[in-house]
């Protein structure tokens, strides 16, 4: 099982639970690489939720999807980026009915992208079910370029935007779905300590 326990951390640093079904006409279950892994979990829980479920699974190069596929849901849709599902998630997303149950699991970048999306929709984040699994990398945003930087596993790392060095930082925005990187040699320019692995 490919979980992990997050320390404790301030208070916008999101918390992850376990995905649990909830009673619902639909349910929406969006989920990258090993988080495959919690919907497979849940179908064996509660095998007819899935005649009830729309699933969106992006694959990055892991082999869960004819095994999502088995499930039988109602729809599947598997793609190759969350950029390239984000119309899918938007459409999903709008023409729903009162009551959709929304279900995210995978990495945070998938996560809070997908979180990010069903808020624009009028879905409150506390109403929206979480459950990290995988990779630890982080969705980061250069404070000073406001550049993106996808899958960051390194502190210090450098902005592909701007090339600053920057400290990874647990304050995390919702609005933008990214953690926040701020300069580490703003003071004393290159005086930067080694990169560590996140979490190591």
């Amino acid at each position: 099982m490919s979980t992990f326990h997050f320390p404790e951390s301030i208070r916008s640093r999101p918390v992850y639970g376990r995905l649990e079904a909830r009673p619902g006409k639909a349910h929406l279950m969006i989920a990258d690489a090993q988080g495959a892994e919690a919907i497979l979990g849940l179908a064996l829980q509660v095998p007819e939720l899935m005649a009830k479920t729309h699933v969106i699974f992006i694959s990055k190069g892991t082999d869960f999807g004819p095994k999502l596929q088995a499930l039988s849901p109602a729809q599947y849709y598997e793609g190759p980026s969350y950029a390239a599902a984000l119309s899918r998630i938007q459409r999903v997303l709008s023409d729903a009915a009162m009551g959709l149950q929304i279900y995210l699991t995978g990495t945070e970048g998938l996560m809070g992208q997908a979180q990010n999306a069903a808020m624009q929709a009028g879905y409150d984040y506390t109403a929206i079910q979480t459950e990290h699994r995988g990779s630890l990398a982080r969705r980061m945003q250069c404070v000073h370029c406001k550049g993106i930087t996808e899958d960051v596993i390194l502190d210090p790392f450098e902005c592909s935007h701007c090339g600053l060095n920057l400290f990874v930082r647990d304050h995390y925005s919702r609005r933008i779905a990214a953690f926040q990187g701020v300069c580490i040699d703003a003071e004393d320019p290159g005086n930067v300590p080694p990169s560590q692995e996140i979490y190591s």
